[in-house]
């Protein structure tokens, strides 16, 4: 017998035969503990699935119990108790309709049901208002709010809740819950290792389940038995759990038996294929014997060939005592080194590059800001100049129209001559009038610390008129508290005034006029939003809106200065102005200022609380 067939027969004899031995124990082992984690998580998730599903519909009736009780249903108008209605019917998704009902004439003054994002829910023939809750099951009358519900019937579960005192005539709010709806929930708790689970009642009717495969008569046996873990007649492996709270529903888990041994096959297939794996790599190794010292060194050949291509992850096996693993080890050792000093080199390019977009970035930003102050300091002097050569020769012109209007009848042909001249003069002057005042800058003066809530209330009440007149609505949203900013109370109603404004001008020929004025405070400032349904702005003339004589408007008017003006005042206080739009969507601005910080403004810089403009004072 040749050496190699005797390795070939020690190989099997000292190493297959153990192996399969152990191999096997092992299986036997596997499938009996996968077989218990099986059951136990099947019961896990039956108990989990019942008292979620208790908590769902549990806490969906206190919920409307509790904000039953607040409403005083006996004095409420027909509209009052029907927006109360809407009001319950939106505590929970599970809903299906909710009225008031009088039992004494079985009868509701006011019925809820069939709302986009609820159940579907139609009463039976004949009995449209009172045969979707059994009245005889109210019981006895007891105190405000005291809850009765009864059983499940096809998924549905009547809740009454008694809304007036034992001293008065009782009156109940009915809801139908669809339970139905906890079969989202059930679905999020089904996995394919546990099963599929059902929310039935003790008749077997399923009231919710994860998937829609029918209730087996099988399990249906072993509900009625009360086990709570077992196999049923359909070969099925189950669980049982009861709902909480008096319900009268079960949760079962099943899972048929060919699934739930899928994971023994598997195991069993997977040890088997091990083995014989093994068994062919033994024989392999034995065969190949007499071939490691070449394999070893082309290994060690290749390596060296990667690392001079550049491949500086590649590594050799360094297993053994002998010379050529000591080679491995220095080889790989020198690998380690070369590839650290790459990503170091890697990180710092990368660490530079950022530093160097970042430089960039806030030069660009710079440069911006630094652009536009001085579009805005050159119209300024511009403004002066043409409002003082303009206004001399304007007010003369006016005058002269006016005097001769004096002298003329209205009827004369004259008279609307001069009359169109002095309203073209008024137009010149109100335009002179705006560059003057745009060119007269306050700059950022004596800043004082300012509620901007304040502001925004004090100039909503001024503006709010003008929306009205254009049939606009308008939602104000404003933080909890104070908003605190340091700034110009006066200059802030400005820059709220000028963004309304703009809002109006582009609402001027939308079908849908609808104006938000948000303020929010957070660790990083404080924010002051405005948006609208208006036109929108086009991507191309973003960048341009907050130019000096820029406009988008159709009726020209104000010389295109509002939001320039918008974006003075808000660098003067050291923020930042954005806009977002898009043609036919309307558009949302959004000013950002610092939080005042008391610890970073001197004790003269803050004498008092500016609020709205109203010089009202806060005494520190």
């Amino acid at each position: 017998m040749r050496l190699s067939e005797k390795l070939i027969l020690f190989v099997l004899a000292a190493a297959v035969l153990p192996l399969s031995v152990v191999g096997f124990w092992l299986l036997r082992e596997s499938e009996r503990e996968l077989t218990e984690r099986l059951s136990a998580e099947q019961r896990a998730v039956a108990a989990a699935a019942a008292e979620g599903a208790a908590a769902q519909v549990i806490g969906a009736i206190n919920a409307l119990a509790t904000s039953a009780v607040v409403i005083d249903w006996r004095t409420a108008s027909p509209d009052e108790v029907q927006g109360g209605l809407r009001l319950l019917y939106a505590q929970s998704r599970l809903v299906a309709a909710v009225g008031l009902v009088d039992p004494a004439a079985v009868a509701t003054a006011g019925l809820v049901r069939n709302l986009e994002g609820h159940p579907p829910f139609e009463p039976e023939a004949g009995h449209p208002e009172a045969s979707w809750f059994p009245f005889e099951s109210l019981g006895a009358r007891g105190e405000k709010g005291q809850v009765a519900i009864s059983p499940v019937t096809a998924a549905r579960l009547p809740v009454a809740i008694q809304v007036t005192g034992p001293d008065a005539r009782a009156a109940f709010v009915v809801v139908q819950l669809e339970l139905g709806g906890l079969a989202e929930q059930l679905s999020a708790r089904a996995s394919p290792s546990a099963g599929q689970i059902c929310l039935v009642d003790g008749d077997g009717h399923v009231v919710a389940a994860s998937d829609r495969q029918p209730f087996a008569a099988g399990r249906l046996k072993l509900l009625r038995t009360g086990v709570a873990q077992g196999r049923s007649d359909d070969g099925e492996q189950v669980a049982i759990a009861p709902v909480p709270e008096r319900l009268g529903l079960w949760a079962v888990v099943a899972l048929p038996e060919q699934v739930a041994l899928a994971p023994v096959r598997t195991l069993r297939q997977t040890v088997l294929g091990g083995i014989g794996v093994t068994l062919a790599l033994l024989v392999l190794a034995a065969l190949l014997f007499a071939r490691p010292l070449s394999r070893r060194l082309a290994g060690l050949g290749e390596a060296a060939a990667a690392y001079g291509r550049g491949e500086l992850a590649t590594r050799l096996d360094q297993r053994g005592s002998d010379e050529l693993a000591e080679v491995a080890a220095t080889f790989n050792q020198m690998g380690q080194e070369l590839e650290r000093s790459r990503a170091r080199l890697t990180r710092w390019n990368d660490e530079l590059r950022q530093r160097v977009d970042e430089a960039t970035a806030d030069l660009k930003a710079a440069q911006a800001q630094l652009l536009e102050t001085q579009k805005l300091a050159a119209i300024g002097q511009l403004g002066a100049g043409v409002a003082h050569e303009i206004n001399n020769p304007l007010c003369g012109i006016l005058g002269n129209a006016q005097l001769l209007m004096l002298d003329r009848a209205e009827t004369d042909d004259e008279f609307q001559l001069l009359q169109k001249i002095e309203e073209s003069a008024k137009r010149c002057r109100d335009i002179t009038q705006n560059l003057l005042r745009f060119s007269q800058s306050q700059g950022v003066g004596a800043q004082r610390e300012v509620d901007l809530n304040a502001v925004v209330r004090s100039t909503l009440a001024f503006e709010q008129p003008r929306f009205d007149e254009l049939g606009a609505d308008m939602a104000v949203d404003l933080a909890p508290g104070p908003a605190f900013v340091l700034g110009d109370p006066e200059q802030l109603s400005q820059l709220l005034s000028a963004l309304l404004s703009n809002a109006r001008t582009a609402m001027l020929k939308t079908a849908q006029k609808r104006v938000s004025v948000i303020t929010r405070v957070s660790d990083a400032g404080v924010s002051l939003e405005v948006n609208d349904t208006g036109k929108g702005i086009a991507a191309d003339a973003l960048p341009r809106v907050f130019e000096p004589f820029f406009t988008t408007k159709d009726v020209w008017s104000n010389i295109g200065l509002g939001l320039s003006v918008a974006y003075r005042v808000v660098t003067e206080h050291h923020g930042q102005i954005e806009v977002d739009s898009r043609p036919q969507q309307g558009a949302r601005f959004t000013v950002r200022l610092p939080k005042f910080d008391p610890l970073k403004v001197e004790p003269a810089a803050r004498p008092s609380l500016e609020v709205g403009g109203q010089g009202v004072g806060l005494i520190r």
